[in-house]
């Protein structure tokens, strides 16, 4: 009885260090970054807090609605990873309000990361065209790639 009782200790102590490897998710900011826009006023050209903004993107099966954000000066969208060359983004400051349409132009690069991140997307050569100009009247480019969620791609100026 004494040695079943060291062996059910050791085979405990063996399935709780083989659990939680490293490998399991990916979560120090591997992935796959995301696109970060800014606003800003046209009159004074200063970043400005939008009361509330309405983000959808088509990630090419239709819009998908990301939702509404309050007070915000900055919002950090992901765009699309399949191999179409933009994503098309669409703004709105209410709910049912006109929308602006802005297509994000992009070349991307793939790197292997790990079993658990898989495989990470960088974008490259960032322009982006306004579309539709109703709220936002004006795009303004920030940095022209992609490699994390630090830095300010795009400016939308309302």
């Amino acid at each position: 009885m004494k040695y079943f009782t060291y062996l059910i200790l050791i085979c405990g102590i063996f399935m709780i260090s083989s659990c939680g490897g490293d490998d399991d998710i990916c979560e120090s900011g591997e992935g796959t970054p995301r696109m970060k826009v800014a606003f800003k006023s046209l009159a004074s050209g200063k970043e400005v807090t939008l009361d509330s903004v309405y983000v959808a993107v088509d990630y090419g099966s239709g819009k998908v609605q990301l939702g509404k954000l309050q007070k915000i000066n900055s919002r950090l969208i992901p765009l699309r990873v399949d191999d179409s060359p933009y994503t098309d983004v669409y703004f709105r400051l209410e709910n049912k309000a006109p929308e602006s349409h802005v297509r994000i132009n992009y070349t991307t690069k793939t790197a292997y990361v790990s079993p658990g991140c898989g495989i990470k997307k960088t974008y490259e050569n960032l322009n982006s065209e306004l579309k539709q100009s109703n709220p936002v009247q004006k795009v303004e480019a920030g940095q022209n790639q992609i490699e994390n969620e630090d830095k300010i791609n795009l400016y939308l100026l309302f």
